[in-house]
């Protein structure tokens, strides 16, 4: 796992291991962050289920001016703490160790410019993240990462690109 461009392009990422780990692959990674069209320079960022930290490192070494990483797992935490060291992005970055959903439900309306999320499949989690966002926007724009197949309830403004088995999802926050 590396990041694939910008400030730190090259620079391999420590990754988690384990049998339930699927991490967002690079080509997918790289699919997302074009389709971002590289409008990242100084927005406030939220990786939520962050795992080690790829995503949100990624937006950050492209421009991003600070990223919220949002992750439970002990383990994923350490490993996402790793990388953040690795690459010296400590005064860019807030680690929230705490479940997701209880941590949004603390954050103000729009508070971020983008978040992002890959939560584990096969949970509803994905789900339950447009419907939270549906209820109540914590970012101007959401983007998560899902299984094609899976349905989540969409509105009709809603974006879905497929790369394989992979979707990436796109909702925006009504002004």
């Amino acid at each position: 796992m590396r990041i694939i461009a910008g400030r730190w392009k090259g620079h391999h990422l420590k990754p988690l291991k384990g049998r339930d780990v699927r991490p967002t692959t690079d080509r997918v990674r790289e699919a997302w962050m074009s389709a971002l069209g590289g409008h990242l320079d100084g927005l406030t960022v939220v990786d939520l289920f962050a795992g080690s930290g790829a995503l949100g490192l990624e937006t950050l070494s492209r421009g991003a001016g600070h990223v919220v990483f949002v992750e439970r797992a002990r383990a994923a935490l350490r490993v996402l703490e790793a990388n953040v060291e690795l690459l010296g992005a400590h005064d860019d970055v807030t680690v929230v160790g705490e479940e997701v959903f209880r941590y949004l439900r603390s954050v103000e309306t729009k508070t971020f410019d983008l978040a992002l999320a890959d939560p584990p499949y096969g949970r509803g989690d994905a789900s339950r993240l447009v419907e939270e966002f549906r209820r109540r926007p914590f970012a101007l724009a959401l983007w998560v990462e899902h299984p094609w197949r899976e349905d989540l309830s969409l509105p009709p403004d809603a974006r879905t690109r497929r790369y394989g088995d992979t979707a990436l999802t796109t909702l925006t926050a009504e002004p």
